[in-house]
């Protein structure tokens, strides 16, 4: 899988280089995206784990991977991390909304949509850890 990084103050901007996900890259999407959790991916040394996943130049994911993407959502998710996707083209997101995935998942019309929601997740789980001191 080719991907282009860009780290930003509040999150990673992984850009999708392929223009498919097919079934076969399911581990490829695992092993690429959930080492940021960790703050162990590569060339990073940046603590943060939040996460924009840019698929402007996809324009063909099978379920099977769309599944994936799913469950890395929920992975960071449960991690108190953010995960957004966005830059959907218009069949993928069809694709996703006819299997009913696309309502399962973070996504947003821009890059810029994309950081706002990153912003108001860091903004809300630093509220509800002050309530619980």
């Amino acid at each position: 899988m080719h991907v282009k990084t860009d780290t930003k103050e509040k999150f990673h901007a992984i850009t999708v280089l392929d223009t498919t996900l097919p079934a076969t890259m399911t581990d490829e999407l695992a092993e690429c995206l959930l080492p940021y959790l960790q703050n162990d991916a590569p060339g990073t040394d940046n603590p943060v784990k939040n996460l924009v996943l840019i698929l402007k130049n996809v324009s063909a994911i099978e379920t099977v991977a769309a599944e994936k993407l799913v469950y890395i959502q929920q992975k960071f998710y449960e991690n108190n991390a953010s995960f957004v996707i966005c830059e959907l083209q218009k069949q993928v997101e069809e694709f996703l909304d006819d299997s009913g995935l696309l309502e399962l998942m973070n996504v947003t019309p821009t890059e810029s949509e994309a950081w706002d929601i990153v912003q108001m997740e860091e903004i809300e789980r630093e509220l509800l850890n002050d309530e619980d001191l």
